[in-house]
């Protein structure tokens, strides 16, 4: 049985900053289209702003599932867990929003991320239930190191190749909904 926290307290705001890994969730509206859960955890690119409002930074990458049900209807799910030390996971239940990269707002909230490279967007989320439960089903692993393979194949490509990109392979869902679809033609 989960425990249903107030808000991101010091204990939750410590587990989660201390983990190499989440997963978000989306879904469309409707009976229709296709659930997305995608793994993060790119070092650098969380982050607890305050007790009830985390962000990420959506790195440019072949899909953009989250953007696409974030833009229809804002529902979002971060999940985190614990690989290494004691058992326990994390979820933060809440609305989420995409500041895109020629949002006014985006630079203020990209340079607070010690990783950017590559970045499309801030998906900023207001959490409305923080909950942790036993995780004693999750197996360990031990964390190696990071992949830098995405932040630095976007950083080869520049400004321009990202938006070219984005515009082959970020305009539309998998389910054909508008995704990031702000760079200009």
């Amino acid at each position: 049985m989960a425990t249903v926290h107030e808000c991101i307290d010091p204990t939750i705001r410590a587990f989660v900053e201390a983990q190499h890994l989440f997963f978000v969730a989306t879904a469309p509206s409707g009976s229709t289209g296709h659930v997305n859960v995608s793994p993060k955890g790119i070092a650098g690119s969380f982050l607890v702003i305050d007790e009830r409002t985390v962000a990420y930074v959506d790195i440019t990458a072949s899909g953009a599932e989250t953007v696409a049900h974030l833009r229809e209807n804002g529902r979002i799910t971060l999940m985190f867990c614990a690989f290494e030390g004691a058992p326990n996971i994390v979820r933060l239940h809440g609305t989420g929003r995409v500041v895109s990269l020629y949002d006014d707002e985006f630079e203020g909230l990209v340079g607070r991320f010690a990783e950017r490279r590559g970045a499309r967007a801030v998906i900023v989320v207001s959490v409305d239930r923080v909950s942790d439960s036993c995780g004693y089903g999750v197996p360990r692993f031990d964390h190696v190191g990071e992949r830098e393979l995405l932040p630095q194949f976007m950083d080869r490509k520049g400004p321009d190749g990202q938006a070219d990109y984005r515009r082959r392979k970020n305009r539309v869902s998998l389910d054909g909904r508008p995704a990031f679809d702000d760079d200009p033609v």
